[in-house]
């Protein structure tokens, strides 16, 4: 088909309709030009502000969240199915724990055995359990024992055990060393265990009790709480530190805004879930609140020492489990003191 001759009212129509679909495609195109721009400007903002809450918490925001849901939700699940699915999960955690911490203090050059470290953490947590959990009928003539401190029995038998497996290592040719800092090296396997693992196999203590998983669950919420409530208070009101040698981000701001969350968190879960009094719940949350600072001070203090910024890289925008879990070792200690104090008093 020929174009119509010019001047026609036909090819005025065919300008005319060739012009409209101009006009549009310009059109089209200058508003997918400003909507590149818009996402390109939100993307920019989103990682200024991203990179601003980073240079201030040390931490990636989205994937702290994300892993932080993951972690969260894996924790509450093991509780609500079944006690001995949380013990299992507990005792992969402190291995994992065990196996970053033995790393880190190898790499600052103390020899700690790893494979001893990890078979004494082991063998502690069912302990643990079984300490307050009935033991299986076939199992109850031969580790019946356990129902009276089995957890400090085996954490000892553990410690001592890394101790006598660090001890054959120095007689083996080329890993001899001075006494000095063969001692140091034994002192560190003992600071593992007694830290990283006998403290956190507290929660597994307390879920071994009757209704001891909802203590679990409360001590959990509130050491999330206290955690996000110095997080938030720090990230916007944070102007005085608290121990700048120690932790630089930590502030008292950060401080008070954990002490507040966990107040309130710790009145909803004691008399929500624990059916225990308001007063129960204000002690409970300070309590757990203070445990939780100390815990994060103290793996501070050692990742100072160590000169790293994170036990791990194992959890992206947390670190390593270690680093997660700082709070939670010796509030779960605080926790199960205050479920004896609390039943006692009844």
């Amino acid at each position: 088909m020929t174009d119509a001759p010019e001047g026609t009212p036909r090819s005025r129509r065919q300008s005319k309709r060739a012009k409209s679909r101009a006009d549009f495609d310009a059109t089209v195109a200058d508003i997918e030009a400003q909507v590149r721009a818009t996402n390109a400007k939100i993307e920019a903002q989103v990682r200024a502000t991203n990179a601003k809450i980073e240079e201030r918490t040390g931490r990636n925001l989205v994937a702290a969240v994300v892993i932080g849901i993951v972690f969260g939700a894996a924790f509450l699940l093991s509780l609500i199915l079944l006690k001995e699915v949380f013990m299992l999960f507990a005792a992969a955690l402190f291995i994992a724990v065990t196996l970053e911490l033995t790393t880190a203090f190898r790499n600052s050059g103390r020899n700690v055995p790893r494979v001893a470290s990890i078979i004494a953490a082991l063998a502690v947590v069912p302990a643990a359990f079984y300490t307050s959990a009935p033991l299986p009928a076939a199992l109850e003539p031969s580790l019946g024992w356990l129902h009276e401190n089995g957890q400090w029995k085996v954490f000892l038998l553990g410690a001592a055990f890394v101790t006598v497996w660090r001890l054959v290592e120095a007689t083996l040719p080329g890993r001899r060393k001075h006494a000095r800092e063969l001692g140091i090296d034994i002192l560190a396997g003992l600071f593992i265990q007694a830290y990283a693992v006998f403290l956190g196999t507290f929660t597994v203590l307390l879920d071994g009790e009757p209704n001891g998983q909802w203590w679990v669950i409360s001590l959990l919420v509130i050491v999330i709480s206290t955690d996000t409530g110095a997080y938030a208070a720090g990230l916007l009101l944070g102007r005085h530190k608290m121990a700048p040698r120690i932790s630089p981000k930590k502030t008292w701001e950060g401080f008070g805004g954990s002490i507040l969350a966990a107040l309130i968190a710790g009145i909803l879960m004691v008399t929500l879930l624990l059916h225990l009094s308001i007063l129960d719940g204000i002690v409970f949350g300070i309590a757990i609140a203070l445990s939780a600072t100390l815990g994060d001070l103290t793996e501070s203090l050692i990742k100072r020492d160590l000169g790293i910024k994170d036990i791990s890289n194992w959890l992206p925008g947390h670190g390593g489990f270690l680093d997660r879990l700082d709070s939670v070792l010796p509030s779960a200690a605080t926790a199960y003191a205050l479920f004896l104090i609390f039943h006692g008093a009844k």
